[in-house]
């Protein structure tokens, strides 16, 4: 009986400096630089959003968040070394419905579980998904468009910022959805892979709505419709899919930050926060608005919620990139 006491005590002693070492931790966290992976080139969508949100936490944590691109593998290569990375809150990284949802269905040997090996700290942004073509392109709307495609697949190119990212799934699915094949041009990132259709190396894509604002603005590529349920306030004559006559083609992606596994709970929190101050901020807001992106705000804003968001886009796109029958 004494020992057994003497045990719950110890356990409960245990905890209490455990605690009390954790509640250090985060108190004096950060006193270093912190890196922040980006699993993609510089320029893309990912890219853009972290910089935004990265400029306004440095502020609120004092000390700078250094942006790592680390592209390659649709982002599971950058993804793969967040994950090893020491989870002592100095390395975290930015992924998205790509990386950390869509990536599960289309690596047989993925190196990572987005479920399991990381700690999620808040979603950045959302980011619709809208089908572009060159600007020679003749097809005038999306119903055109799906009748050219439909016509000429064979002889037509479909860019896309390597498998696993949101330009190559988000295609897959208007793909499928077509019944054609085109041939796939993979790029490394979705800045490149934009060049490539205003240069119209390329004939169409699929990209989200962040990296597609000047040039649909200034009339360098042409935007056919947006896979979301509203009009998009940044491009608010672009039609919706449902509105153009495809209402089955719907896609949004979204990025957030995550840390690895392990990381401790005060960390999470101290970053979690800072991730809420800047989508709070004004001057944040209208830039991301400006691009064309959704704000997360209130409940969506948690790392409770975020893990719920992997959770139900693996279950989502696994078994669409399944019925594709797509691999890398």
């Amino acid at each position: 009986m004494r020992t057994t006491l003497l045990a719950g005590r110890f356990a409960l002693l245990s905890v209490t400096v455990l605690f009390g070492l954790s509640s250090a931790i985060a108190q004096e966290y950060p006193t270093r630089p912190i890196t922040v992976i980006v699993p993609f080139a510089a320029g893309g969508t990912t890219d853009v959003v972290t910089r935004v949100v990265a400029e306004h936490m440095s502020r609120t944590l004092g000390q700078q968040l250094v942006i790592e691109n680390a592209s390659g593998a649709g982002g599971t290569t950058g993804t793969t070394k967040a994950k090893r990375a020491t989870p002592d809150g100095y390395t975290i990284m930015t992924g998205q419905m790509g990386t950390h949802a869509a990536a599960v269905g289309l690596y047989a040997n993925l190196q990572y579980d987005p479920r399991t090996d990381f700690e999620p700290l808040g979603q950045l942004a959302g980011t619709p998904i809208l089908v572009l073509g060159r600007k020679e392109l003749p097809a005038k709307d999306l119903k055109e468009f799906v009748a050219y495609v439909k016509a000429n697949a064979g002889k037509l190119n479909n860019g896309h910022a390597g498998v696993g990212s949101v330009s190559y799934t988000g295609c897959l699915l208007l793909n499928h959805l077509l019944g054609v094949k085109p041939a796939l041009i993979p790029f490394n990132g979705s800045g490149p892979t934009m060049n490539a259709l205003v240069a119209s190396q390329v004939d169409y894509m699929c990209d989200q709505s962040v990296n597609v604002v000047p040039q649909v603005q200034g009339g360098t590529i042409k935007a056919y419709a947006v896979a979301t349920p509203e009009r998009n306030p940044a491009l608010p004559d672009v039609p919706t899919t449902a509105e153009a006559g495809m209402p089955e083609f719907q896609a949004s992606a979204w990025n957030a930050m995550f840390a690895p596994k392990g990381t401790p709970r005060p960390i999470v929190e101290k970053l979690n926060a800072a991730i809420v101050a800047a989508l709070g901020d004004e001057g944040v807001r209208k830039r991301m608005l400006d691009l064309g992106l959704d704000i997360p705000s209130g409940s969506h804003t948690t790392p409770e919620a975020l893990g719920e968001l992997v959770r139900s886009e693996i279950d989502k796109w696994t078994p669409i990139i399944k019925a594709a029958g797509k691999q890398p």
